[in-house]
């Protein structure tokens, strides 16, 4: 993957110049910590993880309309409309909770490698792919049984993952400052590509049309880079 471009304070001053503001805030109260969320657009809700449990909000109301606990150190939140299913990693006790998507009801705990933190579906090959920050690996898992395709190592720690639509994975390793490539069929990594200046890449999104990637540095640098071969 080609570095095309390295940006931090230029990205911030162009948004400010675009005029982004923010238009609504959604109350959800409680204690503890948060990570990730995650937006089912075919069924209007948005999954928050926070800490022991999962918010379900429905984001044109406004509201908070349900949750979904007994978690266990939950970071990342996957959903499948398709399938009418969603997927939650689970970092303290290394599983995925799998959960119907109308009644939230729970549907099974596959194992994982250790301490998973974010997750994706991939809709062409009907797979979800936790990355596992403690065992430097990545567990696939058939989205459709339920049931382990295989645990391979991303070579450091995985953080943020996204995917093309198309049969493909990235997710940035943070202690390595690179983003790689996986092929969900195989599974395996295809490429790896380096993210210098920018360090410590964790939040990661995709331009699918044309193929860039954006992943942030903690440094307060961004990294922009090319999905293409």
């Amino acid at each position: 993957m080609k570095k095309l471009l390295t940006a931090g304070l230029l990205i911030a001053t162009a948004f400010a110049a675009e005029g982004y503001k923010v238009i609504n805030k959604i109350k959800i109260g409680g204690t503890g910590g948060w990570d990730y969320v995650a937006l089912d657009n075919t069924n209007r809700r948005l999954y928050a993880s926070h800490t022991g449990f999962v918010e379900v909000v429905d984001p044109d109301a406004g509201k908070v309309v349900g949750q979904i606990t007994q978690l266990h150190g939950v970071h990342g939140i996957a959903v499948a409309p398709e399938l009418n299913k969603g997927f939650i990693s689970n970092g303290q006790s290394n599983s995925v909770t799998v959960f119907d998507l109308k009644t939230l009801a729970k549907l099974g705990e596959p194992a994982t490698g250790g301490n998973p933190d974010s997750i994706c579906f991939e809709p062409k090959t009907q797979r979800v792919f936790t990355f596992n920050g403690r065992s430097n690996d990545s567990t696939a898992i058939n989205a459709k049984t339920n049931e382990i395709v295989a645990t391979f190592p991303v070579g450091g720690k995985p953080e943020f993952c996204v995917v093309d639509g198309a049969g493909k994975l990235y997710v940035n390793i943070e202690d390595t400052a690179e983003v790689i490539e996986i092929d969900a069929a195989k599974p395996a990594v295809l490429r790896r590509a380096a993210l210098a200046p920018a360090e410590g890449p964790s939040g990661l999104a995709i331009d699918v049309k044309n193929k860039k990637l954006f992943s942030v540095g903690d440094n307060k640098m961004m990294a922009v880079t090319t999905s293409r071969p």
